[in-house]
């Protein structure tokens, strides 16, 4: 298991990860004009221009300096008669790019989500909804550090999905399941495609609908989009996506979308997943021991079932009783496990998965298998589990 919270000093991403990131030159751009440089900021704003003839913030910014040459403004987008929605776009866009830059991730810090990741989750994808942040995490085995970080949009009415067409992003734990080329898509989509697990076993539970939601990029002829602009998926620059798409892990990329990153040192991460790895540990020893009263003991009479008609606490343990009868000797080997504090819930819970070789007297199986734990009263149990 990878030691909880181990994090390398913050360091500039690799060249593999690095795209075109235009916010140094905003942030260059707007300290000419703070300081009244204004034939400089034109100069650097053209220099970006060339580099993103499409990004339509850059050119709002090129029209407003061309305009203060006759007359003082005093906002982003001050040239008459635009259409005032578009500059709202363009300056939520503009604020919300500017802020991710100047307001990093903590050095040494990791999300509080990341309170494990298995040693197969070699990278890791965290979104920051309020923030329109996206960030990548490597993982080596050793350390967890912050690889890359990038601009990226969310949909139109904002996060927390409830329900088909209501153009919000989902809040929860997630996974890439498969990448869909650029041969199979419209240009409306960029480069590449990736599909994540929504809805999850979670959002079924709780009457979740919808289906569809993507990393994905913009056409061909637009740079980025505002930070509110899809029907729930999540966008990026299309040299954010192309590369995103290369080095991610089809199956073994989790996805966290949360409406606000926590961040968290090393220390605090590994005092908050001890007690949940003791937890696991003993329901894995009492199920391998036979011990169906302490086995019980970490279900949650809360419990939401199995996936596969065991509904109630009462059915799964009826079904796990029996289960135990038939077999006179058992073994049980948990291996590649991860483990995801659950963002958007108002109970401190955590999404569990691992694989599971199961051997007995009657029975040989390996499986992957997904466990929701939820902290009640200082305990840590089950109200979730169930087969991939």
């Amino acid at each position: 298991m990878l030691a909880p919270g181990a994090q390398a000093k913050q360091r500039p991403a690799p060249e593999q990860f690095k795209g075109f990131d235009p916010e140094p030159d905003l942030v260059r751009i707007y300290t000419h004009i703070v300081h009244g440089r204004t034939g400089e900021a034109l100069q650097a704003t053209d220099a970006l221009i060339a580099r993103a003839p499409n990004f339509r913030l850059a050119h709002l910014i090129r029209g407003d300096l061309l305009l203060a040459r006759s007359r003082p403004i005093n906002t982003l987008g001050a040239a008459p008669n635009a259409p005032e929605d578009r500059l709202r776009e363009l300056r939520e866009e503009a604020r919300q790019r500017l802020e991710g830059y100047r307001n990093r991730p903590p050095a040494g810090k990791l999300p509080g989500y990341f309170f494990q990741l298995a040693p197969s989750q070699t990278r890791a994808l965290v979104m920051d909804t309020r923030r329109s942040r996206l960030y990548l995490f490597e993982n080596d085995g050793k350390q967890i550090r912050l690889a890359a970080d990038y601009y990226v949009t969310q949909g139109r009415n904002g996060d927390f999905k409830e329900k088909e067409g209501d153009q919000r992003t989902p809040v929860g734990v997630y996974s890439i399941l498969s990448a869909i080329p650029r041969a199979r898509l419209t240009d409306f989509y960029g480069p590449a495609a990736l599909p994540i697990n929504y809805p999850n076993e979670w959002d079924r539970l709780n009457n979740r609908t919808g289906s569809g939601i993507w990393f994905h990029g913009v056409p061909s002829d637009t740079f980025s989009r505002p930070p509110r602009a899809s029907d729930g998926c999540m966008v990026l620059a299309n040299e954010d996506m192309a590369r995103l798409a290369r080095i991610l892990p089809i199956g073994h990329t989790p996805v966290v979308l949360s409406e606000n990153v926590e961040w968290m040192s090393p220390q605090q991460l590994a005092a908050e997943r001890g007690p949940l790895v003791k937890a696991f540990e003993a329901w894995r020893r009492d199920w391998q021991e036979q011990n169906f009263v302490r086995y019980a003991s970490h279900y949650s009479k809360a419990f939401l079932g199995d996936g596969n008609g065991n509904a109630s606490l009462a059915s799964w343990l009826d079904s796990r009783r029996t289960l135990m009868q038939s077999k006179q000797r058992v073994s049980i080997d948990i291996s590649d496990v991860s483990m995801f504090r659950y963002p958007g819930v108002k109970a401190n819970m955590v999404l569990v998965e691992f694989h599971q070789r199961f051997r007995s007297n009657a029975l040989n199986s390996n499986v992957k298998k997904r466990q929701y734990w939820q902290l009640e009263n200082g305990v840590w149990r089950i109200i979730f589990e169930g087969n991939t």
